[in-house]
């Protein structure tokens, strides 16, 4: 059976699929009106590109976790890591850029994993999608105020706090997260294209000096990939490539959507596999292969800065760890703007309180799930900032505790949701006789799923190596089960709903079109007593 725009067969009746129509202006016209509709065509391919790549945050992953899985994993096979892993993602990405195609919402994770499993599992998977990207960007406010602090005292010989610039940094985000979105490209867009060049100067140092060995490429042997820490390498390099998987999240904010999605996700994956593969190679390099595991032990998070000030100078050096800095607010931004786009969908679908689902009549930008994830970020970094009795200058509670705990949760529940959405992937286009035109995406979704099932477990029978704690620790449970207990309130909630509310339960994944179906059915609005179910499809 053929596959309409929606994602759904073509044997349904035609006044059950209108499509979208056009208001004063050449805004979206819906039945609740365009506040319960993101702005479309306020983002193109570059800056949508520029805006998931932000999240990447390029130099903070060279600098910070390139250095740290050298550092304490020991594994000199780390650029092999990244292009296996790339393969992995690209896996991911064929069958996740065809959903993109058919299904057009804000949501993205938990809307595809409702469409091909039904409304009680995307419930479920909303509530984990909430969590792990909101846990991923408060950790990242850790390492932004360490970070100024350390900059501050060195240049200004000014003692501050890591909290204070945190708590600055919490309500910039905030300001810029309620603003247009083609400004917060643009933001990123400039942030991202220093951190890039900044990359690749020092990159081309290390590759004009070469360490003893020269330019080996000893770092691409399979051999090297051996070891106790090849597990908990495989979720450090992971985490690398969080952010690429958030294109979606804008589909409703850009000119062509079937298209644009899908081509930034295939660019995103290939530019952060090529570029990082290429990046910790030469950090090898530089140092010599032989050599580079001992040198990140003796350095650390430094070591980048320890390998460019002898290459390239001083100022150079200080210009870098500038960028550093703002290049982690940038990732801080993209993963602000993604929560509050999140909060917006469920809102919208009733998963989360209705005013959530509203846009800004300014800006046409999720102003309210904008606030709630600044308040959420607000009473995280306040809670680390009262608990740290530390001097001022340690790093034990804004990187060693608020970043390593809140980045690794994060990319854990990240971790379960690809690989859910695979298996969604595959089921929403087998259920509705797509399966054999489909075949060769399915089979990519199939292996995506069992390579991520198995970095997953890794990653939580290692979660005490991640977070640096020691064997026995209660944090090696206690922390990944913040995952575990988001995905059961999201279920029971589900559940909950189908219940008691089956014409909300109906609607999660339908997003903006659920109200389209409502005003061909002369419906009233969602929520209402009266309101029927406008889809089978979600009902289970």
């Amino acid at each position: 059976m053929p596959i309409g725009s929606s994602g759904k067969t073509s044997s349904a009746p035609a006044t059950a699929r209108p499509g979208p129509t056009t208001g004063p202006g050449g805004g979206i016209s819906t039945f609740k009106g365009t506040e319960r509709a993101l702005r479309a065509d306020r983002i193109g391919t570059p800056g949508l590109l520029l805006s998931v790549l932000a999240a990447s945050a390029p130099l903070m992953v060279v600098a910070g976790v390139m250095a740290t899985t050298y550092q304490v994993m020991g594994i000199v096979g780390q650029p092999l890591l990244f292009v296996i892993l790339g393969v992995v993602m690209a896996l991911f990405s064929v069958g996740y850029a065809e959903m993109s195609r058919h299904v057009h919402n804000a949501g993205a994770f938990y809307a595809y994993i409702a469409r091909g499993l039904g409304g009680t599992v995307g419930s479920g998977a909303s509530f984990v999608a909430l969590a792990s990207y909101s846990t991923l960007q408060c950790g990242i406010y850790g390492m932004f105020g360490f970070e100024v602090s350390a900059l501050l005292e060195r240049h200004l010989s000014v003692s501050v706090a890591w909290w204070i610039p945190g708590l600055l940094a919490v309500a910039v985000t905030g300001v810029l997260g309620a603003l247009k979105i083609d400004l917060n490209a643009k933001v990123l867009g400039v942030l991202l294209c220093i951190e890039v060049a900044m990359i690749v100067v020092f990159d081309t140092a290390f590759a004009a000096q070469p360490g003893p060995q020269g330019l080996s490429l000893h770092a691409f042997d399979p051999t090297t990939l051996g070891g106790a820490g090849l597990g908990t390498t495989l979720c450090f390099a992971v985490t690398a490539f969080v952010g690429f998987e958030q294109a979606p999240v804008y589909a409703e904010e850009t000119s062509r959507p079937g298209t644009v999605v899908a081509r930034v996700m295939f660019l995103c994956v290939g530019i952060v596999a090529v570029f990082f593969a290429l990046s910790s190679w030469l950090i090898g390099v530089a140092t010599g292969p032989d050599h580079v595991v001992a040198t990140a032990g003796k350095y650390g998070p430094k070591l980048i800065f320890a390998l460019s000030e002898p290459r390239l100078g001083t100022v150079f050096t200080d210009v870098l760890h500038l960028f550093f800095v703002t290049g982690i607010f940038a990732s801080m931004l993209s993963f602000h703007n993604v929560v509050a786009r999140y909060a917006f969908a469920m809102g919208r679908e009733g998963l989360l309180p209705a005013p959530l689902g509203r846009t800004a009549k300014a800006s046409g930008a999720p102003a309210l799930g904008s606030l709630l994830q600044t308040v959420i970020a607000l009473i995280v970094v306040t809670g680390f900032a009262v608990t740290d009795d530390q001097p001022v200058g340690d790093p034990t509670a804004p990187v060693i505790q608020l970043f390593t705990w809140a980045g690794n949760v994060g990319a854990i529940g990240v971790i379960a949701l690809m690989a859910t959405a695979s298996v969604a992937v595959i089921v929403f286009f087998v259920r509705r006789g797509a399966g054999r035109a489909q075949a060769g995406r399915l089979v990519c979704a199939g292996l995506a799923a069992l390579a991520l099932l198995v970095v997953l477990g890794y990653g939580v029978t290692d979660f005490d190596v991640l977070v640096d704690a020691e064997q026995g620790s209660v944090l090696s449970w206690l922390l990944p089960s913040l995952i575990g207990i988001a995905a059961a309130v999201g279920l029971v909630h589900g559940r909950v709903l189908r219940a008691r509310r089956p014409e909300v339960h109906a609607r999660i994944g339908l997003g903006n079109e659920a109200f389209q179906l409502d005003k061909a059915a002369g419906a009233p609005a969602p929520g209402d007593a009266a309101a029927p179910t406008p889809h089978k499809e979600n009902r289970r």
